[in-house]
């Protein structure tokens, strides 16, 4: 069975919805360990219920970012990883640590890509008035937000809405296409090859799946 591992440095919806679809064999895979830069993570709460092996490494502890991510990269080659998941980690990762795991490693962004990387993303369609907002999957590589884009999906922004409500939709849809994105990794079906994101050996447009 192919092995996840899963880094979070918050509350972990996202982590509890792919636990979910371990369980309910809709992602033919096995979460081995979830790691966090923060022990004050809420996500850690939900692999310790799903006896999930944890590990917290404090960034304190460390000079710079790289010497941070050597340490990480020592405790996720434990688990000999087919896949990284990124759900809610908040750390920039080193070069160093995404050249290493090039290919196998994917995040979960919340805005339609390339459109808003980075923070602060719900503030953003707010202010500039957009009629639309939404997330997006995409394989990490070293520009911040900018790896080729698996799937995404699509809310519409109405004039009663805040970041609140925002927040609310969006994680519902994070919730299904995240699970998708990784159960379509692991079946062998997904990779990125030549910069760009493939499905069933076709190459994606630049937002990837949309339905």
């Amino acid at each position: 069975m192919k092995k996840i591992v899963i880094l979070i440095s918050g509350e972990g919806s996202n982590l509890q919805s792919i636990i979910n679809a371990c369980h309910q064999k809709k992602i033919n895979g096995k979460i081995v360990a979830v790691l966090s830069d923060r022990y004050s993570a809420y996500g850690l709460t939900y692999a310790r219920k799903a006896q999930i092996p944890v590990r917290v490494i404090n960034s304190n502890q460390f000079m710079d970012r790289r010497s941070f991510d050597l340490m990480l990269s020592k405790e996720i080659d434990t688990y000999q990883p087919n896949l990284i998941v990124l759900a809610g980690y908040m750390r920039i990762l080193s070069s160093f640590f995404v050249n290493r795991y090039r290919g196998i490693i994917i995040n979960i962004h919340p805005s339609l890509l390339p459109k808003y990387p980075g923070l602060n993303t719900h503030r953003k369609v707010l202010e500039n008035g957009d009629l639309e907002h939404g997330s997006s999957v995409h394989f990490v590589t070293n520009e911040l937000d900018r790896g080729p884009i698996i799937i995404q999906r699509r809310i519409p922004i109405f004039l009663e809405d805040n970041e609140t409500s925002i927040i609310k939709r969006i994680k519902e849809q994070e919730h299904i296409i995240y699970p998708v994105a990784i159960k379509w990794f692991i079946e062998g079906k997904l990779i990125m090859k030549q910069k760009k994101a493939w499905l069933n050996g076709e190459k994606l447009p630049l937002q990837g799946y949309t339905d």
